[in-house]
């Protein structure tokens, strides 16, 4: 049975140079997988969802040590997470030079030859629907729905009014069941 590790001790074990190896290796082990199905939910392949990992938790090691704590710890690498997510689409979109539509198709044929996505067909199906709205609101669903975060910690992740998320979100399940409805 692991015990999970208090942020605060973590935080307090990273600030002491002899223990902060130790203070990460803690920190990737509490979150490391949270992070990894968050970036993967949204960019799909295993490869860049790995990448992207690697990348948010080179951040947090350069930054830790700045953290002022006015954010809980988890809710500030979901955003440095996030924003790597989102700045991967657009590179991925102005490098193809392709619309939104276009990475919303490449990611359905990743997420079709996925093996991690090739449960069952309703669970394909909600995935093919995420696709195709747009990378906020997608955003918004997954630390929803997968994640079980409120609105107010997705509030400080995203940057965005509570009242905005709501209606975001709102709009995301909308769409959702249409895709769904419409492709019976």
């Amino acid at each position: 049975m692991s015990v999970q590790v208090e942020d605060a001790e973590i935080l307090s074990k990273f600030q002491d140079v002899k223990t902060r190896n130790e203070a990460f290796n803690l920190l990737l082990k509490k979150y490391q997988q949270k992070i990894y199905w968050h970036v993967r939910r949204m960019v799909i392949d295993h490869d860049d969802a790995d990448d992207l990992v690697q990348d948010v938790f080179i951040k947090v090691w350069k930054n830790l040590e700045g953290f002022r704590s006015d954010a809980q710890l988890y809710t500030w690498m979901y955003r440095i997470a996030t924003n790597e997510c989102i700045t991967f689409l657009n590179k991925k979109k102005q490098k193809n030079n392709i619309s939104l539509d276009e990475v919303s198709y490449e990611l359905a044929d990743t997420l079709a030859s996925s093996s991690y996505f090739d449960g069952d067909k309703a669970q394909m199906k909600l995935q093919q629907a995420l696709l195709t709205l747009p990378d906020k609101q997608r955003l918004v669903f997954n630390m929803k729905y997968y994640d079980d975060m409120k609105y107010e910690e997705m509030s400080e992740v995203l940057g965005t009014s509570v009242g905005a998320l709501k209606a975001s979100f709102h709009l995301a399940v909308k769409k959702i069941e249409s895709f769904l409805l419409s492709h019976d």
